[in-house]
C-alpha cells in the first residue's frame, strides 16, 4: 500500500476524453467524478478540480466536427463550451450539498507576482469555505502565438498543483497508467506502477505527455495517473491502494522558488564564467560578473540567468529593471550610487532570489 495518508490537499485533472460523449457532455461520468470528490471531501481533504472540455463542447454546440485549429475558433468554442460545462458540474455537486466555482486563468495570471497572490487568496477563501474551485485554462483570451497559454490541461494542472501547495495531483486519464509501450498495440506493453525517477526512457514510454512530468515543478510533489473510468479510483487512490502509476517526489522546493522555476521570464540576463561560478556557489550576483542584458523588463520580474556559452542555467528575480542592470554591468556594487542612485541593493538579486533549472 501507498502511504497518502498525510495528503489533505488534492489536484484532480480530468481530460476532455473522459468528459465528453458524442452528443455532447456525459453527465454520468462527470456525476461519477463529482460524487468521488464529495467522499474526498468526507475524508477530510481539499479537492481542486481542472477540467478540460470546453472547447469540445461548444464545438459540438456549433456542430463543427473538424479539429478546432484556429485561435479565434478555439475561443468561440471555448465561450459557448464553459457555461455548458460548469452547468453540468453545478447541478452534479449540488446533488450531494456542496458548491463549486469557477477560476479561468492565464498563463499571465501565475506569472505576476500581485495577481498570482491575489488567486492563492480567493482560493484558499474558497477552500476554507468548503467550495469545490474548478480551473480552466481561459481559452477565450489565451491565444497560443503569444505564450500567454498553457498548451493542455496537464501542463495548467500542474501548474495549478504547484502554485497552490497541493499535497498530490491525480491524471484521469483514459488509460490506466504509464505504459512501457502503447497498450493498445503492443501486446507486451507493462504498465509502471511505480517511477521512483523521470528519464529519458520513461519520457520516451509517455510519447508526447512530457509535461505531465516535469511542469509546474510537480516533481517534487506527489504525482498520480489513473483510468477515469475505474471505479471510485480517487477514493481508492486517496486509500493507498496501488492503483494507476504512481511517480515519487524528489526533493521538495519553496514555494517562492516554485514560483519563479514555473513562471515564464520576461529577459534574460548573461554572466561570465566567475559569475556563474559564484551562483553555483549560492552567492549573490554582482554587476560586474554580468556580460549582457537582453529584453524589457521590471525589478520582481523573472529572469533567465545564461552562462558564457549561452545555455540557460537559472532564473532569478533581480531588484533591478533591464535599463539599470544595462548601465550596472561590468561596473562594481560600489558604484551603484553614483550610477543609477543611491538607497539602492548592493547587488543584483541574492541566493534566495534564484533557482537553478534543468534543461531550460
Amino acid at each position: 500500500m501507498r502511504d497518502f495518508s498525510g495528503v489533505r490537499r488534492i489536484v484532480i485533472k480530468a481530460g476532455t476524453n473522459i468528459l465528453s460523449s458524442p452528443s455532447g457532455v456525459d453527465s454520468d461520468r462527470i456525476e461519477a467524478i463529482v460524487s468521488e470528490i464529495a467522499k474526498l471531501r468526507d475524508m477530510g481533504k481539499q479537492v481542486l478540480l481542472v477540467s478540460s472540455g470546453a472547447v469540445g463542447l461548444g464545438a459540438k454546440a456549433l456542430g463543427h466536427t473538424n479539429p478546432v485549429v484556429y485561435i479565434a475558433m478555439r475561443q468561440a468554442c471555448a465561450a459557448i463550451g464553459q457555461p455548458v460545462l460548469m452547468s453540468a458540474y453545478r447541478e452534479a455537486f449540488s446533488r450531494h450539498g456542496l458548491l463549486c466555482a469557477q477560476v479561468l486563468i492565464t498563463r499571465t495570471v501565475l506569472n505576476n507576482r500581485v495577481s498570482y497572490n491575489n488567486l492563492r487568496q480567493s482560493v484558499s477563501m474558497l477552500l476554507a469555505m468548503g467550495v469545490i474551485p474548478i480551473f480552466n485554462e481561459n481559452d477565450v483570451v489565451s491565444a497560443a502565438e503569444v505564450g500567454t497559454n498553457f498548451g493542455d490541461n496537464d501542463r495548467l494542472s500542474a501548474m495549478v498543483a504547484s502554485k497552490i501547495d497541493a499535497d498530490l495531483l491525480v491524471l484521469l486519464t483514459d488509460i490506466d497508467g504509464i505504459y512501457t509501450g502503447n497498450p493498445k498495440t503492443d501486446k507486451d506493453a507493462r504498465l509502471l506502477p511505480e517511477i521512483e525517477e523521470i528519464t529519458p526512457e520513461i519520457f520516451s514510454y509517455a510519447k508526447g505527455a512530457g509535461s505531465r512530468f516535469s511542469t509546474g515543478g510537480m516533481k517534487t510533489k506527489l504525482l498520480a495517473i489513473a483510468s477515469g473510468y475505474e471505479k471510485d479510483v480517487l477514493v481508492r487512490i486517496a486509500d493507498g491502494e496501488e492503483v494507476g502509476t504512481y511517480i515519487h517526489p524528489e526533493k521538495r522546493i519553496t514555494q517562492r522558488e516554485r514560483w519563479i522555476l514555473n513562471t515564464s521570464y520576461t529577459g534574460v540576463i548573461r554572466v561570465d564564467d566567475g559569475a556563474k561560478k559564484a551562483l553555483l556557489g549560492h552567492k549573490s550576483l554582482l554587476p560586474s560578473g554580468i556580460t549582457e542584458v537582453k529584453g524589457v523588463f521590471l525589478a520582481g520580474e523573472v529572469v533567465a540567468v545564461m552562462d558564457s556559452a549561452g545555455s540557460v542555467f537559472a532564473k532569478a528575480v533581480p531588484y533591478f529593471d533591464s535599463t539599470e542592470i544595462e548601465k550596472l554591468q561590468g561596473h562594481k556594487s560600489s558604484e551603484i550610487g553614483s550610477l543609477i542612485g543611491e538607497g539602492r541593493k548592493d547587488v543584483i538579486f541574492r541566493p534566495e532570489d534564484l533557482v537553478f533549472t534543468e534543461n531550460e
